[in-house]
């Protein structure tokens, strides 16, 4: 997702970028590839009906009306744009795959750009666990790191008043929706004394697919991620294992055996994530951290990376019968087609763009539905 930094965004580019990423079956990789290939979103939004006829699809973006109506929501609600290539955009969270190119915020930004750990765990969430993970917050603030964490009931929220104030609350839907409810007053705190950021436009409400994607962001800004209490089937596992995809230290705390909330944390450390039992021990394992992670839990994304100019000049692989609903490799289309990843990255786009095309986690791709 880096990119060259645009010191000066225009007005209308800023806007020609919410409304690519806002337009139809644009997701954070086809809207990198798109700024690749055109250079600005104003030029990339002109060629999409182009591209989605190419993938088999008429296209039509989003109405300009719409995302005018979204920016003066974003305004209402006191927040703030951030871009993907401003200076002000969190290095580590750039750094992921899918980075999220647009994000709204409210609050201090600079929290971001401070050492950062996630603090993850039970919505239903034991008492112990709830005041270690408020102590362990408040540890882990005075040493000088930010905690960020989703705002949900359980452990974030008490990850959230421990460190106050040096805290990120990461939510699942617009930036002006308080989610959930009782958490109206610390949603609202974070927003005006700390950092509060969304990535889904405002007025939308949280469902089910939102929260991964709110997870990643979790685990994308920090260095590391700490999982107090969680049963095994549950949504902190998934921020861990995103966690560790990205190369960073997943960590957790081990818990009783007879204790299903515990189970989770204890599956973690049998798996390779780092045993922690105290905020010292987190601080330990992130002052060191160099980009090579301790723990040995994680799956290396694979890079599929070329020059701009690459994807400029690229004729579109034929690879549309090379795929099906199951989800495989963009490595071994590369390897099956024969063709230059700028050419099968193209084809994918213009799939995409036409509503054929489904990504999934660790470069991987199908058709859609």
């Amino acid at each position: 997702m880096n990119a060259p930094a645009h010191p000066a965004l225009s007005q209308e580019e800023a806007f020609a970028r919410i409304r690519l990423l806002r337009s139809p079956n644009i997701g954070p990789v086809s809207y990198a590839m798109l700024l690749r290939r055109f250079g600005t979103a104003a030029e990339a939004l002109g060629a999409l009906p182009d591209l989605g006829k190419r993938g088999g699809r008429q296209y039509r973006a989003i109405a300009a009306d719409k995302v005018e109506r979204e920016v003066e929501a974003v305004r209402r609600a006191g927040a703030k744009y951030l871009f993907h290539d401003q200076p002000d955009y969190p290095a580590l969270l750039g750094e992921i795959e899918g980075a999220p190119p647009i994000l709204t915020w409210r609050g201090d930004l600079s929290l971001a750009s401070k050492p950062c750990v996630a603090m993850v765990g039970a919505r239903n969430a034991s008492a112990a666990a709830v005041k270690l993970a408020r102590d362990f917050a408040k540890g882990l603030a005075e040493a000088g790191f930010t905690v960020v964490s989703g705002l949900a009931r359980g452990i974030d929220g008490a990850a959230h008043e421990g460190a106050f104030p040096a805290t990120i609350g990461v939510i699942a839907s617009g930036i002006d929706i308080v989610y959930p409810p009782q958490h109206e007053a610390l949603q609202e705190r974070i927003a005006s004394e700390c950092l509060l950021l969304a990535e889904q436009p405002p007025g939308t409400e949280p469902r089910g697919s939102h929260f991964p994607s709110r997870n990643r962001i979790i685990a994308g800004l920090a260095g590391g991620t700490l999982v107090v209490e969680a049963a095994v089937k549950s949504g902190s596992l998934i921020t861990a294992r995103l966690a560790g995809e990205a190369g960073r230290e997943v960590m957790a705390i081990p818990g009783s055996p007879l204790e299903p909330r515990s189970h989770g944390c204890n599956h973690l450390i049998r798996e390779g994530a780092v045993l922690v039992q105290s905020p010292e021990d987190v601080v330990e394992l992130l002052s060191t951290f160099t980009g090579e992670p301790r723990s040995t839990f994680r799956e290396p994304a694979t890079g599929f990376d070329f020059e701009p100019g690459e994807l400029a000049e690229a004729e579109p692989a034929d690879i549309a019968s090379l795929l099906t609903n199951a989800p495989v490799g963009v490595d071994e289309l590369i390897r099956q087609s024969g063709d230059s990843s700028a050419a099968v990255q193209l084809a994918l786009l213009e799939l995409e763009i036409a509503g054929r095309l489904e990504r999934h986690a660790g470069g991987r791709v199908s058709l859609a539905g």
